[in-house]
C-alpha cells in the first residue's frame, strides 16, 4: 500500500470546487477534481493500492459521505458541511466549513496525515520489512512513532542521538537505523563510552601505533576503522571524558583522525548514533558535557519510552520474550491473564531489561508451567489474589501430619501432659489427643511469635494459609 500527495475533491458544486483547487493549489499541493460519486468510486477502485493524502467530498455529495468511505476503510475522507453537527466515522475524519479557512484546511489535512502514518496496516516499515523491527516489540502510540522515526532518518547519514532510561533498548534503535540505512552491508560496531577507562578510550576509538605507550607492540586498529563504512554506536556518550569530548567533536567536524602515536591522518566514512540515560542538557549547564558536541550529537533526536509509560505493550513483550527463552532453554512458560495484569501494573525500573530477566528466572523456575500472580515475586504481585488451597479429605491431612511427625528429621516437642508410658485399657481418643496436641503447638507458637501468624506458621513448618485454616478450624484467633 502506497500513499500519494494527492487530494481528490469530489462533486458537482463547481464553485466549492474551484475555491478548494485554487487554495490548494497555491499552497502547493497537487488535486485531482473528480465529477460525481459514481466516477470517484471507479477512480478509488482502479487505485486500490494507493492511498490519497484524502478525499473531500463538497456539499452536492456530502450526504452519502458515509456510504462511500464505507466501501474504502483505508482511506481518510473529509466532506464540506454548513456546520460540524456531522456524525463522523473511523475514516471521515472531519468537517470543512464554509467559508473556508487556511487554519482548518490546514489541520484537516493534519489529521489525514495522522490517519496514514499511523494506521498499524498502513505503516510502511510494517510491510517493507518484517525482519526490521522484529525486536522493537509494541503496538502502543509511543513505539510507533519510534519506528516512524526510525525509518525517516535511516535512508540519510544524519547523526542519531538515542535517549532514554537504561534498559528501554536504546542500542536495539540503534541496530535498526543501521539495518534500515543504505550502510546495512557495512559493519556495526557498538561502543560502550562508560565501560571503558578514560586512559583507554581514545586507543579504542581512533588505534594506536606500534610503541605508542607501555604495552603497545603492535599496530591496532581503532572502533573508528573497524565501523568504515558502517555504523559506530557511542552507547553512554555522557560518560565520555571532557578530553575525548574534544577530540570526538574534531572528528565530526573534519571526519579525519590520527592513532595514538602516530601522525598520519585516517579519512573515515562513519556514521554515529550515540546513546545515553542522562538529561545531556543539564550535563552542559553543570559543565559535564560539551555544548558544541551536543549539537553536533543531537541532529536528529529519539526517544525511547519507558516501559511503565507503554503498559499496553507487556502481554507482545512477554510473548516475544517467552519465545526466545523457549529457543535459550528448550522449555516455555505460558501466564494467566491476571497474572499478565498484575505486570501491567508494574512501574519497571529497569525497563525491557528487568522484564527479560523476570521471564528467565521463571523460565527456569516454572519450565512447562501455567504461572499465576502468587508465582511471581512479591514486589510484581498488585493483585490481591487468595493462594489455592486443596480441599482434602481430612483423613488425608492425618496421614500427612503423622508423616511429619514420625518421618521427618526435626523433632516435636510434645507437652508433657500429652505423653502417655503406655495405652490404657479402655483405650483412648486419639482424634481427641491430636487435635489437643495440634492446638497447644499452635498456640505456643503464635505467643511465640508475638502474634505474627506467618511467622508462626514458618516455626511450624506449613503455610501460612493451612495454619489460618486450622486455627478456624479450632476456633481459635492470634489473640487467644
Amino acid at each position: 500500500m502506497q500513499a500519494s500527495d494527492t487530494i481528490l475533491i469530489c462533486g458537482t458544486n463547481s464553485q466549492q470546487v474551484q475555491q478548494l483547487t485554487t487554495i490548494f493549489e497555491f499552497i502547493g499541493e497537487s488535486v485531482i477534481c473528480i465529477d460525481g460519486l459514481v466516477e470517484l468510486a471507479k477512480k478509488l477502485e482502479s487505485t486500490r493500492s494507493e492511498i490519497y493524502r484524502t478525499v473531500i467530498l463538497d456539499s452536492s455529495v456530502s450526504d452519502n459521505g458515509n456510504e462511500i468511505s464505507g466501501q474504502f476503510p483505508l482511506q481518510p475522507f473529509l466532506i464540506i458541511a454548513p456546520n460540524d453537527k456531522v456524525e463522523l466515522t473511523t475514516n471521515l475524519i472531519g468537517c470543512i466549513l464554509v467559508p473556508f479557512k487556511y487554519a482548518q484546511l490546514t489541520q484537516e489535512l493534519h489529521n489525514c496525515q495522522d490517519f496514514i502514518n499511523k494506521r498499524p496496516s498502513l505503516s510502511p516499515i510494517a510491510g517493507t520489512s518484517s525482519m526490521l523491527f522484529r525486536s522493537l516489540v509494541g503496538r502502543s502510540e509511543r513505539i510507533q512513532d519510534v519506528r516512524i522515526l526510525i525509518e525517516q532518518v535511516a535512508s540519510t547519514d544524519a547523526n542519531v542521538l538515542i535517549l532514554g532510561e537504561s534498559g528501554t533498548g536504546k542500542e536495539v534503535v540503534a541496530r535498526n537505523v543501521h539495518y534500515y540505512s543504505k550502510r546495512k552491508k557495512g559493519p556495526f560496531i557498538p561502543v560502550n563510552c562508560g565501560a571503558i577507562p578514560p586512559e583507554l578510550l581514545e586507543s579504542e576509538l581512533f588505534g594506536h601505533e606500534k610503541g605508542a605507550f607501555t604495552g603497545a607492540f603492535s599496530a591496532r586498529k581503532g572502533r573508528f576503522e573497524l565501523a568504515e563504512g558502517g555504523t559506530l554506536f557511542l552507547d553512554e556518550i555522557g560518560d565520555m571524558p571532557q578530553p575525548m569530548q574534544v577530540k570526538l567533536l574534531r572528528v565530526l567536524q573534519e571526519r579525519t583522525f590520527e592513532r595514538v602515536g602516530g601522525n598520519k591522518t585516517i579519512a573515515c566514512d562513519v556514521r554515529i548514533i550515540a546513546a545515553t540515560h542522562q538529561h545531556l542538557e543539564t550535563m552542559i549547564k553543570d559543565g559535564g558535557f560539551r555544548e558544541d558536541l551536543y549539537y553536533r550529537l543531537n541532529v536528529f533526536p529519539i526517544e525511547m519510552p519507558a516501559l511503565r509509560d507503554r503498559r499496553n505493550d507487556v502481554p507482545l513483550l512477554l510473548q516475544e520474550l517467552v519465545s526466545r527463552m523457549e529457543s535459550a532453554y528448550s522449555t516455555s512458560i505460558r501466564f494467566t491473564q491476571r497474572c499478565i495484569e498484575s505486570l501491567m501494573l508494574n512501574t519497571w525500573a529497569g525497563n525491557v531489561r528487568e522484564l527479560s530477566n523476570l521471564v528467565e528466572r521463571l523460565v527456569i523456575l516454572y519450565p512447562n508451567k501455567l504461572i499465576d500472580v502468587n508465582d511471581l515475586p512479591h514486589k510484581y504481585r498488585h493483585l490481591e489474589i487468595p493462594e489455592y488451597q486443596p480441599d482434602y479429605p481430612e483423613e488425608m491431612q492425618e496421614q500427612d501430619a503423622f508423616a511429619a511427625i514420625f518421618s521427618g528429621e526435626d523433632e516435636i516437642e510434645i507437652p508433657e501432659r500429652s505423653m502417655m508410658r503406655e495405652l490404657p485399657a479402655e483405650g483412648v481418643n486419639l482424634k481427641e489427643i491430636l487435635s489437643e496436641l495440634e492446638t497447644d503447638l499452635i498456640r505456643q507458637a503464635i505467643e511465640q511469635q508475638d502474634g505474627v501468624v506467618s511467622r508462626a506458621a514458618e516455626v511450624l513448618g506449613m503455610r501460612r494459609t493451612t495454619l489460618v485454616e486450622k486455627m478456624r478450624k479450632y476456633g481459635m484467633s492470634k489473640d487467644a
